[in-house]
């Protein structure tokens, strides 16, 4: 579907300005969304696995564990899929979907989860180079987006989600290295064409929601905070959009209808998209890519 067509689909949550803003700048801040008792309620479970993670010294299936990680300082880099959680997944199903539902249409498919966070350290480990989600995981077309949940408030110390306005509506980038090696960041001679200066930094308090498009160049500094940054990402595709790799194929929730009904035609945008490396037998985290030399 065109902007046009959705929004002509009356609003579930957002204004119509708001929808109209993400689609002219590729991304929206809606702070204090989520109400105090569910954020309490993710927190608790958030806090609950963390603590599971003491008694790991390397990642598994679901933790992907920060290099400085160890029993008595649990510092988990990411909850690969949290959404094999009932918690988690039932909040994916709420009112995060029907915001997904004003900016796709009324036809949504889940992707896929992760549970961020940014742990506070003298390297810079924890920082997210520059990057867009859709070459990470491609569709037939660009109406793909995640929505991103503060978990915890979340100011400029503590390094919060970064987004290039209208990069969504430029070019695409290759996430790799010039000798082919997938890193999930820009090349440096592509970052140094950013202008970074136009960078909006999107803090909030406990319970804002983020949200960018796919083709959106985003980012994040390390977090200078006291406290871990624990963002919760859902990623929503509208149901007309079909992936080009199956990346995510044993993923539990992965292509679940969460709004309205499976699409019986997909929809093709004329512009290409560059493909993945072949991740059937599993892939880690950003973190992990990002870090590699």
């Amino acid at each position: 579907m065109t902007p046009d067509e959705i929004l002509a689909y009356p609003a579930r949550v957002l204004s119509q300005s708001q929808r109209e803003s993400y689609f002219e700048h590729g991304y929206l801040l809606v702070e204090g969304l989520i109400d105090e008792n569910t954020i309490d309620h993710l927190q608790a479970v958030t806090d609950s696995y963390l603590n599971q993670s003491r008694l790991l010294s390397e990642s598994d299936a679901f933790f992907d564990l920060a290099p400085e990680h160890c029993n008595a300082r649990p510092m988990v880099r990411r909850f690969k899929a949290p959404d094999v959680v009932d918690e988690y997944w039932q909040f994916a199903n709420g009112v995060v979907a029907d915001v997904s539902a004003d900016l796709l249409g009324p036809n949504v498919t889940f992707h896929h989860s992760k549970l961020n966070f940014k742990w506070p350290m003298k390297s810079q480990s924890n920082a997210v180079g520059w990057h867009q989600d859709v070459p990470f995981y491609p569709h037939t077309n660009y109406n793909v987006l995640a929505v991103g949940t503060y978990l915890t408030d979340t100011l400029e110390k503590d390094g919060p989600i970064q987004v290039i306005p209208g990069s969504h509506e430029d070019k695409l980038y290759e996430l790799y290295d010039d000798s082919g090696n997938w890193t999930g960041k820009l090349k440096p001679k592509d970052a140094a064409l950013l202008d970074e200066n136009r960078a909006v930094s999107l803090p909030g308090p406990r319970g804002s929601i983020t949200i960018h498009h796919g083709r959106a160049v985003h980012g994040s500094q390390p977090s200078h905070g006291e406290n871990p940054r624990p963002l919760l990402i859902n990623a929503y595709v509208s149901a007309d959009a079909f992936p080009y790799t199956d990346g995510g194929a044993t993923l539990k929730n992965y292509r679940k209808i969460v709004r309205g009904k499976p699409a019986s035609w997909a929809h093709h945008d004329p512009r290409p998209c560059p493909i993945p490396p072949d991740w059937s037998r599993g892939y880690t985290s950003i973190y992990e890519a990002q870090s590699k030399k």
